[in-house]
Formats: structure tokens, C-alpha cells, sequence
């Protein structure tokens, strides 16, 4: 394991996972955040650095100074639903700019490992078969098309200079502390309100921030083949939509009230409601192979789905016992 791991976006849900691992392992972890109240999110143990000029490479030569490797979190995964806004031009921003940034740093300061926390959505929305890290990359929205753009950034990176250069492909990442959709399917199984999933039979990978920060602590400890790109899930098979809401509602104690209806006419409300990433989400099937790190790094994950759902279902009951219907 490096002396040193500089992590960027510690305070952010995979950050402080990931720091509070490495800390706890008594490794000496540095937390890279942009504004000053956000020190105080980040786990017991853990230096902070402030870098608020993030498209500067000059801001983060301090940062990232006597690293041994460094851990890219930043991203942004949102982009407000703006006409006016050019969606890839945000994401380019933040997912490729920054990231340029920050490899001109560490290449300056001589930091010999990069790890870039990138996605699935980087080769697609799913398949007929289960994406490999050999697929061919057809990103289909603009925040995949940032990422792969980043990703190549990393890998040329290391195909260029001294600096080992990881990538590491998540599907959606669930856990205490977790936002977004995932957030929201959470509130809809403790409701119990009916669900019209019946229909749907898709197949979705996923991955419990417990294992993710597994891998990347696996990925730290033996950088010399841990160059590439490794995807990272859940083991076992991939679960459906409805089989996901069942397992949430029976962890809650609450019924799952799953109801019949055609897939082509959510998929038509969908568009006309604008929803149809939504609906893709809830219907389509993503499935992640993930043969290479174990094969190549040993890894294996310490969680099984069971195990992170249900840690992510107490941490969602806790921190809404004080609700209505809690």
C-alpha cells in the first residue's frame, strides 16, 4: 500500500467511504476538497487540502506533492434540465477538465500511480451480453461521452510517461449516504405505493460502495498490474427492477406492490413526460463483467448484494425514523 493517497472529492459519498477504509487501515490519506467547510466532512484521521482553482494545474501540485498514488473521485454526474444549458459542455468541465488538471500536476510532482474513478456508462447503456473491459465504447448521452473522454486522458497518461494508470469502470454505486435515483427507488419501497414493474424483466448491475472502496484499496496495494481497466460489481447474478424493490420492501418490512404493465407504454410516457433516461433506467438491462480483477489483482468482494442493501436500508430508516409513516 502507497505511504501517501491523495484523494480528490473526499467529502463526496465514494470520498468519504474510501477515506474512512484507508484511514481506518492507519494509512496516512490525504483529502482533497474545494471549499473550506467541506473539511469537516471528511473522516477522522484524514489531512485535509484545499484546491478551489480545479482547471489550474498549478493548484494542485500541493496537493498531490509526495503522493504515491492519487485517487480521482471528482465528477459531476447531473446536469440541471436547462434548454439553454449545453449538457456536454458541462460535463466536459468538470469529468475532462479537471481531469487534465490534475494529471499535469501529478506528472509534474512525480506521482507514480493514478487511479480514475470512471463508469460504465463510458461504454454504453447495456447490451445483449454483459459489457467487458475489452468492448467496444458507444457512450449514448453526454455525461458517458465525458467520462470515456477522461478516460482516455488517464490511459494515454500512462502510456506516455512513468506514472501507473488505473481505470475503474462502476456501474451504479448504492450505499449509506447514497443519492440520486437509488435515493428515490429507497423512498418509493418504504411508501408501498404500486409499482408498475411487473412487466419489466431486465437484468442490472450494481455495486455497494463497501465493495467499490474494496477494489480501490486492492487496486492502491499492487499497483505494478493494476495498469488498465477494471470494471467493478456486486457479486453474483445481476437482480431486475422488480426483484431489486422486492428485496428493498422486504428489508423495510413494507409490502411490494408490484403491478403489471406494458413496458412500450411506460416507455412512450417516458418521452412524452421527458423522462426517458428514467424510464431506461428502470427497464433496460446493464450487466458488468467483472472477471479481469479478480483474475489479474485477486480481488474479491467482502460484500454480497444482501449484505449492502441491507446496510443500506438501515442507514436509509435511520436517518428518516423522525418522518411520517417512519
Amino acid at each position: 500500500m502507497p505511504t501517501q493517497v491523495a484523494v480528490t472529492g473526499a467529502n463526496g459519498f465514494v470520498g468519504q467511504h474510501l477515506c474512512s477504509a484507508l484511514a481506518e487501515q492507519s494509512r496516512d490519506v490525504r483529502g482533497v476538497v474545494r471549499r473550506s467547510e467541506a473539511v469537516e466532512m471528511l473522516p477522522a484521521g484524514v489531512e485535509p487540502a484545499l484546491v478551489q482553482r480545479m482547471q489550474e494545474p498549478a493548484s494542485w501540485e500541493k496537493a498531490v506533492r509526495g503522493a504515491s498514488a492519487v485517487v480521482h473521485l471528482i465528477g459531476r454526474a447531473h446536469v440541471m434540465r436547462d434548454p439553454s444549458t449545453d449538457p456536454l459542455a458541462a460535463y466536459r468541465e468538470v469529468n475532462v477538465g479537471i481531469t487534465r488538471a490534475l494529471l499535469k500536476a501529478c506528472h509534474s510532482e512525480g506521482v507514480p500511480h493514478f487511479v480514475f474513478l470512471s463508469s460504465i456508462k463510458a461504454v454504453g447503456e447495456g447490451a445483449a451480453k454483459s459489457y467487458e473491459e475489452s468492448s467496444p465504447c458507444a457512450p449514448e448521452d453526454p455525461y458517458g461521452v465525458s467520462k470515456r473522454e477522461a478516460e482516455e486522458l488517464v490511459l494515454n497518461a500512462g502510456r506516455d510517461g512513468d506514472m501507473v494508470t488505473t481505470v475503474l469502470r462502476p456501474p451504479l454505486v448504492y450505499g449509506p449516504g447514497v443519492k440520486g435515483n437509488f435515493l428515490r427507488l429507497l423512498g418509493l419501497a418504504r411508501r408501498g405505493l404500486p409499482l408498475p414493474l411487473g412487466c419489466v424483466r431486465n437484468a442490472r448491475s450494481m455495486v455497494f460502495v463497501g465493495n467499490l472502496a474494496s477494489a480501490i484499496e486492492t487496486v492502491l496495494e499492487y499497483p505494478d498490474d493494476a495498469e488498465g481497466i477494471f470494471h467493478v460489481a456486486d457479486p453474483g447474478p445481476a437482480l431486475s427492477t422488480p426483484e431489486l424493490v422486492q428485496k428493498l420492501a422486504q428489508l423495510m418490512g413494507r409490502p411490494a406492490r408490484i403491478v403489471p404493465f406494458p413496458v412500450g407504454l411506460m416507455r412512450l410516457a417516458g418521452k412524452v413526460l421527458g423522462r426517458t433516461d428514467d424510464v431506461d433506467r428502470l427497464t433496460r438491462s446493464l450487466v458488468v463483467s467483472t472477471e479481469l480483477i479478480p483474475e489479474k489483482l485477486g480481488w474479491e468482494a467482502p460484500y454480497s448484494v444482501d449484505e449492502g442493501l441491507a446496510e443500506t436500508v438501515r442507514w436509509y430508516l435511520r436517518t428518516r425514523s423522525g418522518e411520517a409513516g417512519g
